[in-house]
C-alpha cells in the first residue's frame, strides 16, 4: 500500500490501518515533523519534532506491530519520482499530496497502470465532521481543490477517480497572511471515512 504524502490525514489512515492488521506499507514524503504540525498529525510529539516524518512514521507503525515491513522514501513526488514508486506491487494507493501537478501524475499513471487510488481534497479552514464524503471527483461540489481537479483530469480524459472530500465551504480566517489550518479533530475524520468507504 502506498500513502503519498504522509501528513494530517495520511498520518490518521496509515495509525487505523496498521491497527487494523494492514502490514505493508510505502511511504513517501519529503518533509521533517515541525511545531506546527503538532495540532493535525498523529506522529507529531515534542519528541519527534526535527525528525523526517517517513521515519517517525516507520518508528510509530513498527512499535504497533513489529511484523509490519515498511518503506519509507524521504523526498517528495514530482512527474520523474512517480514512476518509480509504481513499479513495486502495489495493492492501493492513497493520495494526500498537496501540489496540483504531483497530484495530477500519480492520479494518471495509477489509472493507467489500473491501480486503486483513492485522493484527499482539501480539509482546511473546515470545522464540520459530518460534511465529508466519499464520491467520484465529478460529483463533487464546493471543495475549491475539487474543482482544480475536476477541470484537469477532464482536460487529460480522467473519467472518474475516487475521491474524500467535504461539502463545508472553507472558513475565511482573518490574518495577515492566508494561511490554511486544521482543527485537530478534522483529519482523524477524514480518516474514518477513508477506511470506511476505500474498497
Amino acid at each position: 500500500m502506498l500513502f503519498s504524502e504522509y501528513g494530517g490525514v495520511g498520518s490518521f489512515v496509515v495509525e487505523a490501518l496498521v491497527r487494523a492488521g494492514i502490514q505493508n506499507f510505502i511511504l513517501v514524503d519529503k518533509d521533517e515533523v515541525d511545531l506546527t504540525n503538532l495540532n493535525r498529525q498523529i506522529i507529531a510529539t515534542t519528541k519527534t519534532i526535527g525528525m523526517s516524518k517517513v521515519e517517525a512514521a516507520r518508528n510509530r507503525i513498527l512499535e504497533i506491530n513489529p511484523k509490519s515491513h515498511v518503506e519509507i522514501y524521504k523526498e517528495n513526488f514530482t512527474k520523474e519520482s512517480v514512476a518509480k514508486f509504481l513499479e513495486k506491487d502495489l495493492s492501493y494507493i492513497i493520495d494526500c499530496i498537496d501540489t496540483i501537478t504531483s497530484k495530477i501524475e500519480l492520479i494518471i499513471r495509477a489509472k493507467n497502470l489500473h491501480i486503486p487510488i483513492i485522493s484527499s481534497m482539501g480539509t482546511g479552514n473546515k470545522l464540520d465532521p459530518t460534511a465529508f464524503e466519499i464520491s467520484d471527483i465529478y460529483k463533487t461540489s464546493v471543495c475549491p481543490l475539487a474543482k482544480v481537479m475536476r477541470k484537469e483530469l477532464k482536460n487529460r480524459g480522467i473519467e472518474s477517480l475516487k475521491v474524500l472530500y467535504s461539502k463545508e465551504i472553507p472558513k475565511k480566517i482573518e490574518t495577515e497572511k492566508r494561511i490554511q489550518s486544521s482543527i485537530s479533530f478534522m483529519p482523524s475524520v477524514a480518516r474514518i471515512n477513508h477506511c470506511r468507504r476505500s474498497d
